[in-house]
Formats: structure tokens, sequence, C-alpha cells
């Protein structure tokens, strides 16, 4: 579990909450239901209306995986697929159907018994492509359903701050009371403005930079077992990998020269 979107949330409401405790406001003054209701509840209506069903209802099962959802590091994946290579050489291509039985993860799995079962290589190279790029429009479209919601919510804000005014208007004959009603209209806005860049936004960068990684490690398990398919000793299979790899990608192990010198094609960041 990576809690970066869990803590950075709960800074940002804090860095709010220190705000108003310093400027000596009271909390009650923002927490109003009927602007709170208008911002969140259109919000997600405008959002659905935007996208389709299925698209929404992605983007709700996608939902916990943007707080506790994490991805497994390039090096080891780097590692399995060495420990991969070392028993398709010692015990031949076909080992590898027990050893897919012995992993989790599908892609793989489904890329192992593939070679298991004699899939040529272009043909195999085809389909894990086609498994990739499924994986990434999928967690891209949970991705761009919050994104539109973060572009909706200040601007349904600033409708509900229109709705109140237009009410405080109606009440010019009650002067004692403009203030209170004032300050009660601008707090949609605030919500509206608040939801997006606490919440909406930072939602949609981290299913996007989730989708991003995911891409990296299939890449790197489809070049893995591509080149075990082709007979790749475990050490040059071990320096191709690492080179398919950013400097600063977490978890890389530092390596020497890589001894393929072909340019490596690294996945588009989402």
């Amino acid at each position: 579990m990576d809690p970066a979107t869990i803590i950075g949330i709960l800074l940002a409401f804090g860095a709010l909450l220190a705000m108003m405790v310093m400027e000596g406001a009271s909390l009650n003054s923002v927490l109003l239901a009927a602007p709170m209701i208008l911002v969140f509840g259109a919000t997600i209506a405008v959002g659905i209306a935007s996208a389709t069903i299925p698209d929404f209802l992605l983007a709700i099962k996608a939902l916990p995986r943007a707080f506790i959802g994490t991805t497994q590091k390039p090096q080891l994946v780097i590692d399995q697929m060495v420990k991969i290579a070392e028993v398709a050489r010692k015990d031949g291509l076909l080992a590898l159907e027990q050893e897919a039985d012995k992993i989790d993860d599908p892609f793989l799995k489904s890329a192992l018994q593939g070679i298991a079962d004699g899939t040529d290589a272009e043909e195999l190279a085809v389909i894990l492509e086609d498994k990739i790029a499924t994986s990434e429009r999928t967690a891209k479209s949970a991705s761009k359903f919050y994104a539109s919601m973060g572009g909706y919510a200040p601007t349904i804000g600033i409708i509900g701050t229109v709705v109140s005014l237009t009410h405080v208007l109606e009440n010019l004959s009650n002067p004692e009371e403009l203030g209170h009603m004032i300050a009660a209209a601008f707090v949609a806005t605030l919500w509206g403005v608040l939801s997006a860049n606490f919440l909406w936004l930072p939602i949609a960068g981290r299913l996007a930079r989730l989708a991003e990684l995911d891409t990296q490690r299939m890449t790197l398990a489809m070049e893995g077992v591509l080149a075990v398919q082709a007979g790749s000793q475990p050490r040059v299979l071990s320096e191709r990998l690492s080179a398919l790899l950013p400097p600063t990608a977490p978890g890389k192990a530092k390596q020497g020269k890589a001894a393929s010198t072909s340019k490596p094609k690294l996945p588009k960041a989402a």
C-alpha cells in the first residue's frame, strides 16, 4: 500500500483547517449542507452525463485503488524474469507451465502459458501488446472521469453562489442578515474549488500514475517473456530490462552498462 494520496489529502485539509483557526473562522461557517449537496451531487451528476454508465461504474470500482492501490516495483519484475529465464535454460520452455501456476500476476501467467503452449513469438507479442493497451485504456477511462469532475466542480460552485446571491438580493430589506447571507453564498464556490483541487484532480492524477506504472511493469514482463522465448541468457536479460527503466524508477538497482545497444521502447506516460 502506498499512502501518498491519503497523506496528501489529509495534509491539504489540515492546512485549510489551520488557516481557519489562525483567522478565527468558524468551521460551521463552511460546513453548510445546501452548497455541499449542490456541489458534490451536481458534480457527480454531470460527470455521469459526460460519460457512460459503464464509465461511471468503472470509476467507482477504481476509486479504492486511488487511495490504497500500489504496483510491483520494476526491479522485482526484473528479478522474477531472471529466475524464469534460469528455469527455461535449465529445464526447457515447457517447464514454464509449472512456473505459471506459481505466479499471481494474470498478465505474466498468461504470457508464460503462451510460451508453454508453443505460441509463435510474433503472435505472442501482438497478444501481449493488445492486453497492455486494453489495460491502459481502462485505467485512463477512470482517471479521465475524475479529471472531468475536477473541471466541473468549480463552475458548479459558482452556479451555487449565483443562486445564493439572487436570494440575498431578494432580502435587501433585512440589512442585519445580509452579511451572514453573503458569506454563506460564497461557500458554494469554496466547496467547488476545494473539491476539485483537494479530491477529484488528485484522484485522477493518482489513477493516471498507477496506470503508467502498471504499463511499465507489463512492458517489462512482455520484453522479458519474449527474450526468454528467444533463449536470452539471464544476465543479459537482466541488463536489457534494466536499460528499459529510467534512472529514477522506484526500486531500480544500480546496473553497469547494458549489453544491449538497441534503443528500448518506453511506455508513454498516462
